[in-house]
């Protein structure tokens, strides 16, 4: 049910003639309260989307009453028509549902620079407000898949609270505070300041460590919606635990569906000097083309894990770092360890460990290979 588990929250996925193969592609959430909390992180991508720039806007209040979604195409570079579009679905939802066009909070996702077919648009929200259902959440979910193979949801049990979400994304998974579309529901008692600072802390922790292939988007929205539904308002730190629960298994779920990948790659640089040098250590790897491939092939080749920690302004000595693929330590103090015929990468779970020797601190990054089914899907992109 993912985002309908939750308590005062109704859902619809329609199809509404964006898409050429003709699937649903239209996801209308709404919270029915009676709190209209509400926190959202966008793309840091200077070069944004409409209904990220409407969103960012109307969210400012720190309520939200609907989100609604469109796959299909991103109505991103599309001109002031296309903004114009963004604000009129908004109105559009509004209207149907007796709010404010500043209650509506709207996402789209698919190729930019494509106009989207507003009489569609329209016509497929008045359909999702019909729609609408308590058991609704599966099918706003299936609408908002692009290139994904499977849709993505998630529910975790608090005490007498419940959070659910669901996400997209399949490509274009890289880090900038959100990623993808993800749009999160929690019938919890909670102020939208307290869901913002939730919100960051689980985001950074998760969502914003998932870097698969290292192209950030202009469409990337996590949005939190808190009904109050359970008259409960829990411990932050249990709330914001389950959240992260959510934000995390979410992103695997993201991770696992990347475009072609053959395996998932987590890497952790442990005994850092700063959780900063380990994150950049981390990304610096998983950004890699020569890494990735590498994996791809199965060949454990720990001197371009070297050569991209290298690149970075982390604190290390360079003659005097370690290097585990799935657990084998094949690099010793950056010179020859254990077989490198001891690792197995026949497994899609892979695990990279990098040792820094410089502090205790530590930090994971997932990514995935590269493969030639990426460049297949990146070459012809359809909907």
């Amino acid at each position: 049910m993912s985002v309908t588990a939750s308590q005062g929250f109704r859902a619809a996925g329609v199809t509404a003639g964006l898409k050429d193969s003709g699937k649903p592609d239209i996801s209308l959430v709404v919270n029915d309260g009676p709190s209209a909390a509400a926190a959202a992180v966008f793309t840091s991508n200077r070069c944004k989307a409409h209904p990220v720039l409407w969103s960012e806007q109307a969210i400012r209040g720190g309520t939200a009453r609907a989100i609604v979604l469109n796959s299909g195409g991103a109505n991103c570079y599309t001109g002031p028509e296309g903004f114009a579009a963004t604000h009129r679905t908004a109105e559009r939802v509004a209207e149907q549902l007796g709010l404010g066009a500043i209650d509506v909070q709207v996402c789209s996702t698919g190729l930019i620079g494509r106009l989207l077919d507003e009489p569609k648009v329209l016509a497929g929200v008045d359909a999702a407000v019909a729609a609408l259902s308590p058991e609704g959440g599966s099918d706003a979910a299936t609408a908002i898949m692009t290139t994904d193979t499977v849709s993505k949801q998630s529910v975790v049990q608090g005490d007498g609270w419940v959070i659910g979400g669901m996400a997209k994304g399949a490509g274009m998974l890289a880090p900038a505070l959100a990623t993808m579309l993800v749009v999160i529901t929690t019938d919890a008692d909670l102020d939208s300041a307290t869901l913002d600072t939730a919100l960051r802390s689980a985001s950074a922790a998760t969502f914003d460590r998932l870097d698969s292939d290292g192209c950030q988007s202009t469409n990337d929205t996590v949005l939190l919606m808190a009904s109050g539904a359970s008259g409960v308002a829990p411990d932050v730190a249990a709330f914001t635990e389950a959240l992260t629960t959510v934000c995390r298994d979410l992103a695997m779920q993201l991770l696992a569906d990347a475009e072609g990948a053959d395996h998932e790659i987590a890497i952790t640089t442990v005994n850092a000097a700063s959780e900063a040098d380990a994150l950049e250590v981390g990304r610096s790897v998983a950004r890699s083309n020569l890494f990735k491939c590498a994996i791809f092939g199965k060949d454990p080749n720990w001197g371009r894990i070297l050569a991209s920690a290298g690149t970075t302004s982390a604190a290390f000595d360079p003659l005097d770092l370690d290097v585990a693929i799935n657990d084998v330590w094949v690099c010793r103090q950056s010179g020859v360890g254990e077989s490198i015929d001891l690792v197995d990468l026949e497994p899609r779970s892979v695990t990279v460990t990098i040792d820094l020797k410089a502090g205790d601190a530590s930090a994971t990054i997932w990514t995935n290979d590269l493969t030639q089914a990426y460049v297949y899907e990146n070459s012809a992109y359809s909907s």
